[in-house]
């Protein structure tokens, strides 16, 4: 009431002074009571906190630039900065509250997204700005690939520490995305744009988003796991064979690549005959064990060919027999005779081997210092290429249709077909003009079969090989071997393209990127030289050896390139070849799961083994630098299947790989089990990652009976070495 009548009397006119005494009251309650509601803010946001869990999914911020300051945006977790050096930001779910749910009846895992996830501030700043070239990057297709690394090498500058060798260790930031410090972290981010295959580049985007994901594995996720039931058994490719055919041979095989819609959760059997340790290097060049590589058509092939012959439990490779009469050495023999510019070993280093037949190819030019990659096509149903990797021979399965090769351009120096039986004039000569996109500049095309066969097609084959001007240097059937040979050489120059009377096949366009090649259909059209010295192709690299540490013109950051080679150098030399117990006398096939100039190759390079580069199709393209260097190499989304067989390698290594791939993959546990389908029973794995990281993966291997040989960790980075058993469920 009294209050009522205060109000009346300081609406009367004359009461100026009541009006204003009100106002002054109203005023300081207003101040009083935001007093009592807002908390200093200075404090929420400098403070250090020991717990996130009230905080359940971040928001990356939108901020260009640094992320160093503490304006905080509405409906957004708190930022807190943590102390020290590692300016990154921390954030965590409450763990307590996850569902569990089972995966494909083998892994139970916890059903929440919200998990404990670390975030680096330059990454959660860039992330905005990145969003869709992150999934660009994926075909590797970007024109000018290599100078959108050097502006990212320069804001990667800032990397810090006192330690440069531990920088260049964190992942080879001059290479990597806009993520610098040598703290590696695991993101959440939203999961690709979807996309769909066009013709022109490779995929488009539809617009449509996935929900965030949190981190890559679960700490608290328990594992149990069971043996695959598939119709290849225990020589299943995910990605290659297939699954849901009807089991006759016509569809043993996807005619592409074709993956599960879920990555197998399973665990690869044995073979059923057993399984031994392989024959060891370099003993596996002349005899390997039957029952390692048992496969229903290879019994049938060896009663057809001499150069393979079953010896009581070993397959044996007599060095006088091979699919060249006279042996394969004349063979190499009478090729460099016909054109003396082909030195095996010395300009001629990185050779592609169409079809895996007798391998005896690769095998002679390897003591000649050339490095063979055999490309085992899809329907090469007694699977030789496994064959090969018994006997401790470079090999990848790949179909070969109408989906380009994963490989850039221009990087082989010669090409070899013999007795391929590929139809290369078919729809529209894509299959040869695939042959021209990859063939270095100046590069030999060495085709070949028996002397009865060497006039089959042999008009196509010449008005196309002709079409693209590609130079005949010589044609010649060898007397002794009965082999008949056609050597080309592929232009150096775009000159005589301009002199062609038909201009069929056509000059690619501007924007058909020639080194986009994961998913990428093949073209019919030609893509230009290189001219300009800046530009990658326009020199043969040195001879090797030399050609291993010289970085030509084009390659700008080369800086970066020497700080890896010794990085690696110094790491392999003090730390793998000594002090991780591994035997390395019974380590020849090796994988690197993540490379990026191939240093960690390089380092290895005196060793007896051979190094398969990967380079992950969501990093910057390096790939090009690895095979100038003389090395060999390969593009793949670990999201998906290896296009090898189960037991192909001795040795994987995995540095930051788990890091990098910021929950791109729907089952990230699905890579440990590829690894373990790669890997063979006693072989080795090394993983260098954040600690956050291997801790759980450690469970996972562990859950399949791998032995975990040595951990070590320091600074919230570890490196863990592990070796697989022959554990099967």
């Amino acid at each position: 009431m009294a209050l009522a009548r205060f109000v009346r009397q300081a609406k009367r006119p004359h009461r100026v002074c009541v009006k204003m005494t009100a106002v002054a009251i109203l005023g300081m309650c207003f101040i009083f009571v935001w007093s009592m509601f807002s908390a200093s803010p200075s404090a929420a946001v400098t403070s250090q906190r020991s717990s996130f869990s009230d905080i359940n999914e971040p928001v990356p911020d939108e901020t260009e630039g640094d992320s160093s300051g503490t304006g905080l945006k509405k409906n957004e977790p708190e930022r807190t900065e943590l102390s020290g050096e590692s300016n990154k930001l921390k954030f965590e779910s409450d763990s307590e509250k996850k569902d569990e749910k089972k995966l494909d009846g083998s892994v139970t895992l916890a059903a929440n997204g919200n998990n404990a996830t670390n975030i680096d501030k330059k990454e959660e700043a860039d992330e905005g700005k990145e969003g869709a070239d992150e999934e660009a990057k994926e075909y590797h297709g970007s024109e000018g690939s290599e100078n959108k690394e050097v502006e990212k090498e320069k804001e990667e500058g800032q990397v810090g520490g006192d330690d440069k060798e531990e920088a260049v260790d964190r992942e080879g930031e001059a290479n990597e995305d806009v993520e610098a410090d040598g703290d590696w972290a695991v993101t959440v981010e939203e999961e690709p744009v979807e996309k769909v295959e066009d013709e022109s580049g490779g995929s488009k985007f539809t617009g449509k988003k996935k929900k965030r994901k949190g981190p890559l594995f679960d700490p608290k996720a328990q594992y149990s796991w069971k043996s695959c039931s598939t119709k290849s058994k225990h020589n299943y490719i995910p990605c290659i064979d297939n699954e849901g055919g009807t089991g006759r041979l016509h569809s043993y095989r996807h005619k592409e690549r074709s993956c599960p819609r879920s990555s197998p959760m399973c665990l690869i059997p044995l073979p059923a005959r057993g399984y031994s340790s392989p024959v060891p290097w370099p003993e596996s060049k002349w005899k390997v064990l039957y029952k390692n590589v048992a496969h229903p058509k290879l019994a049938a092939f060896i009663k057809r060919h001499s150069w393979v012959v079953e010896s009581g439990e070993y397959l044996m490779f007599p060095q006088t027999q091979s699919e060249f009469k006279g042996g394969v050495s004349h063979y190499l023999e009478s090729v460099e005779g016909m054109v003396p510019d082909i030195e095996w070993g010395k300009n001629i280093r990185v050779v592609l081997d169409m079809g895996c037949t007798d391998v005896s190819f690769g095998e002679f030019l390897l003591d000649k210092d050339v490095l063979t990659l055999s490309l085992g096509l899809k329907d090469d149903l007694v699977d030789l290429a496994q064959v090969a990797l018994e006997r401790g021979f470079p090999a990848v399965v790949s179909p070969f249709g109408s989906r380009r090769l994963p490989f850039p351009s221009g990087v082989f120096d010669a090409i070899h077909c013999g007795g391929c039986n590929i139809a290369w004039h078919s729809n529209e000569g894509k299959l040869l003009l695939e042959m021209n996109r990859i063939l270095r500049p100046g590069g030999y095309f060495v085709l070949s079969s028996k002397h009865d066969n060497i006039e089959d097609d042999e008009g196509e084959i010449t008005t196309l090989t002709a079409s693209i001007c590609w130079n005949i240097l010589a044609h010649k059937t060898d007397e002794i071997s009965e082999v008949g040979v056609k050597i080309y050489q592929k232009p150096e120059s775009n000159d005589i393209y301009e002199f062609r009377r038909k201009k069929n096949p056509p000059i690619c366009k501007e924007d058909e990127k020639p080194d986009a090649a994961w998913y990428v259909p093949m073209k019919t059209c030609l893509h230009t030289i290189p001219a300009a010295i800046e530009e990658r192709g326009t020199e043969w690299p040195e001879e090797w050896p030399k050609r291993l540490n010289t970085f030509p013109d084009w390659l700008e950051n080369r800086e970066k390139l020497i700080a890896d080679t010794e990085h690696w150098k110094a790491i392999v030399n003090k730390s793998y070849l000594m002090g991780m117990g591994i035997d390395w006398s019974n380590v020849h096939n090796i994988l690197d799961m993540k490379s990026i100039y191939g240093g960690f190759a390089a380092a290895l390079s005196d060793q007896k083994v051979w190094v398969m580069n990967v380079v992950p199709v969501h990093a910057p393209d390096t790939l090009p630098i690895i095979y100038e260097r003389g090395l060999i190499g390969i593009y793949h989304d670990w999201c998906e299947s290896f296009g090898t067989f189960p037991r192909s390698y001795d040795l994987l290594h995995a540095d930051h790989m788990f890091s990098r791939l910021k929950n791109r993959c729907k089952q990230p546990v699905g890579i440990v089990v590829e690894m373990d389908r790669i890997l063979r029973p006693g072989g080795w794995a090394i993983i260098r990652d954040k600690v956050e990281i291997l801790d759980p993966l450690e469970g996972i291997l562990r859950s399949m009976h791998w032995e975990i040989r040595m951990t070590f960790a320091q600074d919230k980075e570890g490196i863990m070495c592990a070796q697989k058993t022959m554990w099967r469920p």
